[in-house]
């Protein structure tokens, strides 16, 4: 059974300013996410999911999903908005957001976000360990910190304790600079830039449901509804805390790009543009 690739596309991007999964970074009109797909499939996926608000499904189905789906075949899924309090606008997060694929998706699959560029290498490992994964062995990619930061302003990543190739735990810090400082809770430092950090491509077997599903019920009765976020790498500590799972640690040196700012598009097409003309992208 080929994996499946499950794709959160569900923000707006509001630092961006607009729909930043359909913004273009060729000239005939081809996004990250045609990139990201043409890796997956090379690397034997067989579909692609789309996590989405229903209220963003005509403009991304125009936009994004009728082009995706003359490579692999594509499905949607609507991150629900029924269990917002009042004066809260926006999903609760990762985790709830593959929560709401836990009635779709029934073999291993691998998760992204829709503005990032994880490279060929990302998506090949990442696919050999699902071709052959047993329940609870997932697994994700570690890139270096100082290839994923933006000049254009703050960044928020998972920062990984690896042990044996195995990750044993991910913090997040939400205000990580372009020199590798950061702020968190007042406190200030600064990180090693070989830092590994996860860009939120994750190798999983659909178990994750089971533990996924049992956090959330957890999150709704603790957490502050108008701020709190619930994350699927916290969902995977819980996993790996409780050893019902291990994840192993692909560490990838390649340089990822992602739509965090505007201004984030002039490197990203320069970067894209030069793999094409360097021929990884025939065909696409």
């Amino acid at each position: 059974m080929k994996p499946t690739l499950v794709v959160m596309a569900a923000g707006m991007g509001s630092r961006f300013g607009g729909l930043k999964q359909a913004e273009p970074i060729t000239k005939d009109g081809k996004g990250i996410l045609d990139f990201s797909v043409y890796d997956a499939k090379n690397a034997g996926f067989g579909k692609v999911i789309f996590i989405i608000r229903e209220d963003m499904a005509e403009d991304f189905k125009h936009l994004v999903g009728n082009r995706i789906s003359k490579m692999l075949p594509v499905e949607y899924v609507y991150q629900t908005m029924h269990d917002l309090p009042e004066g809260r606008t926006k999903p609760f997060g990762t985790g709830h957001a593959i929560y709401c694929c836990k009635d779709v998706v029934h073999e291993p699959f691998a998760i992204i976000n829709a503005d990032d560029y994880y490279g060929q290498n990302a998506f090949y490992e990442i696919g050999q360990h699902l071709s052959q994964a047993a329940k609870g062995e997932y697994a994700m990619t570690a890139y270096l910190l100082a290839n994923t930061l933006s000049k254009n302003g703050t960044v928020s990543r998972g920062v990984c304790e690896i042990e044996n190739q195995k990750l044993k735990r991910v913090s997040e810090y939400t205000k990580i600079s372009a020199d590798c400082s950061y702020v968190q809770n007042k406190e200030k430092g600064v990180f090693a830039q070989d830092t590994p950090v996860s860009m939120n491509l994750w190798g999983l077997t659909p178990d994750i449901f089971d533990y996924v599903t049992r956090e959330y019920q957890t999150f709704l009765k603790t957490a502050n509804l108008q701020k709190d976020e619930f994350f699927i790498p916290s969902v995977i500590s819980k996993t790996i805390e409780d050893g019902n799972a291990t994840v192993k640690v692909f560490k990838n040196t390649d340089k990822w790009f992602g739509i965090t700012y505007r201004e984030d598009l002039e490197e990203i097409k320069e970067a894209i543009g030069g793999y094409i003309e360097r021929g990884l992208y025939k065909g696409i």
